[in-house]
């Protein structure tokens, strides 16, 4: 979802198969891969493949998130001297990209760690925009014909039928990172990325894990939540 979009795709379905699938034809390696995480306790986030790398949050879009995300813009330029320069960041102005935004983030906040296959989009889309504001990021993807190609054919690929693409979907994907020591939410509909405090690579789903259920707690009837992590070895 993206307030007051000009343009829309087909909302990403929150399949690790789909995301891996999608991933590895843009240029992403095999020995990285999305899973499903699911569940919040020891036992279940120890079924996680690690290193974990990054993990997605897909959440219902409510009153109540949008009271906490206005909330937190307020708070946001307090917090911005925190927000380190090495954090890649995008801006969305797509409807319905979230899902692509968020794998990209995880991505992009990881390239020490995964190698992408030379020459392919996804290496050539980080260094055209790795030095980009990001507004600049927001822009190039919205003209990118290759992506957004990408894009519908993995938003197509899912488990249930996408829906009309006018209809705006209240469900929205977050990313979540570590970057030189600190967590970070990553929303292209806020304005820069929100710092969460200390975080370090070992730790990074369970760090994660304690935000997304503030996320939960505001929503707790809802089944509409999906946890995705990105991890470096890929599962037997």
């Amino acid at each position: 979802m993206c307030d007051n979009a000009k343009k829309r795709w087909l909302p990403l379905e929150a399949n690790p198969d789909v995301m891996n699938q999608f991933v590895q034809g843009l240029g992403f390696p095999e020995d990285a891969a999305f899973h499903d995480v699911y569940g919040f306790d020891d036992e279940l986030l120890a079924m996680v493949p690690s290193p974990v790398l990054a993990v997605l949050l897909l959440f219902p879009i409510t009153e109540e998130s949008e009271a906490a995300r206005k909330a937190e813009q307020e708070s946001n330029t307090k917090e911005a001297s925190k927000v380190s320069d090495k954090v890649y960041f995008m801006k969305q102005t797509v409807g319905n990209a979230c899902g692509t935004i968020g794998l990209l983030h995880a991505i992009g906040n990881n390239l020490s760690q995964i190698e992408l296959v030379e020459d392919s989009f996804l290496k050539k889309f980080f260094k055209s925009t790795s030095n980009m504001t990001p507004d600049e990021r927001a822009e190039f993807l919205e003209t990118d014909t290759e992506l957004e190609g990408a894009h519908s054919a993995a938003a197509t690929a899912g488990d249930t039928a996408p829906p009309d693409i006018n209809v705006s979907v209240d469900l929205h994907f977050v990313c979540f990172v570590c970057v030189h020591g600190g967590l970070y939410e990553l929303d292209g509909r806020k304005s820069q990325p929100v710092y969460h405090g200390v975080s370090f690579k070992d730790t990074i789903l369970k760090d994660a894990v304690k935000v997304i259920q503030e996320f939960t707690a505001r929503n707790p009837q809802s089944h509409n939540f999906n946890v995705i992590a990105l991890s470096k070895e890929k599962a037997e």
